[in-house]
């Protein structure tokens, strides 16, 4: 995957007792990169939101390939696959080194403020897959 990443320290709290990352914590680091992918391409979702714009996470599928452990420094990617008139489909990974340990796929919807779905406007689309 060569879109977007982030360099990201596991930290103790990131972990179990086992030492290694604890499954949920996972999607706070998928959100992390999602978020930084949207700042790195100028994408304001408050501003967005002041507009009637929201994006909601509706499904998140993760395939667990390896554990991260606590220390180690990993590599988050996030790339819009593809998007649909209210959707966006984001392919993730978590990597150490060249070592594959989370393979996501995230769908985000476009909602208004009832959270009812809407056409994403073609503009903020552009941003997402340019």
């Amino acid at each position: 995957m060569q879109d977007f990443s982030i360099k990201k320290r596991i930290y103790y709290h990131d972990t179990d007792c086992g030492g290694v990352v604890y499954y949920a914590n996972y999607l706070k680091h998928l959100e992390e990169a999602r978020t930084e992918f949207c700042i790195d391409r100028n994408i304001a979702l408050r501003e967005l939101q002041d507009d009637g714009i929201y994006f909601v996470v509706a499904k998140v599928e993760i395939d667990y390939k390896s554990p991260a452990k606590y220390g180690d420094i990993v590599n988050i990617s996030a790339k819009v696959e593809y998007a649909k008139r209210s959707s966006l489909y984001f392919y993730q990974e978590i990597r150490k080194e060249d070592n594959l340990l989370i393979k996501a796929n995230t769908l985000w919807v476009c909602v208004d403020k009832s959270f009812k779905p809407r056409t994403i406007p073609e503009d903020v689309k552009s941003l997402f897959t340019a």
